[in-house]
């Protein structure tokens, strides 16, 4: 935890966690495609163990605690290594993925919060109803709001294709910039969980679900 390749291991494991939660989130929502029924059953499913379902949420709040505190002592790590910015900065290599990520990270942040507060407890839903997880996604995607979660779903695409390629380098795996197996991976991982997520709000907005 003090290291810096500790921390990019840190970093890496959880997210790894982070990354098969999303894929796993993204296959749970895609039922709303089969009918009502199927994801109101879904719904009642995950909270048929409170005990469990906690586990789970207190285990990925712990994953990302871990991750934003990685990423952080790392940036101090590299500040006092180089208090001073260079002179004159060209980028050759660096993808716009990678550039970004100190704002994509920050961004999708905020938005898990407002998710939190929109999808789970209704805080900010107008129309939420306990249990009744179609009607949710139905009237709480419409509009601006279905709006936002396609950018966010954007903006989490970047996040997810630099840092699946990243975290296979720090864990070991000689993958390439280029035509390597991690980094065609990484690219095919990120599309499935963006198309997936994105066609949710998307189906919503176009009437397809209703």
């Amino acid at each position: 935890m003090t290291s810096s390749i500790g921390l990019k291991l840190v970093m890496a494991l959880t997210g790894v966690i982070l990354s098969l939660f999303v894929l796993g989130h993204m296959l749970g929502n895609l039922q709303v495609f089969q009918g009502a029924k199927a994801i109101d059953e879904y719904g009642a499913l995950l909270r048929k163990e409170p005990a469990l379902l906690w586990t789970a949420r207190l285990g990925l709040l712990g994953a990302v605690g871990l991750h934003i505190y990685a990423y952080i002592a790392l940036m101090k790590k590299n500040a006092q290594a180089r208090p001073q910015g260079y002179r004159e900065k060209k980028l050759r290599e660096a993808s716009f993925a990678s550039r970004s990520m100190t704002i994509t990270g920050p961004l999708i942040l905020a938005f898990i919060i407002f998710h939190i507060l929109h999808m789970t407890t209704g805080t900010v839903h107008s129309s939420f109803e306990e249990g009744a997880v179609h009607h949710n996604l139905v009237t709480g995607l419409t509009g601006l709001v279905g709006l936002i979660y396609i950018i966010a779903m954007v903006m989490l695409s970047f996040h997810l294709w630099h840092g699946v390629w990243s975290l296979l380098l720090t864990l070991g795996l000689p993958e390439g910039r280029y035509g390597s197996l991690g980094r065609r991976f990484a690219t095919i991982f990120t599309v499935l969980v963006t198309l997936g997520f994105v066609s949710i709000p998307l189906a919503v907005l176009t009437g397809v679900i209703k």
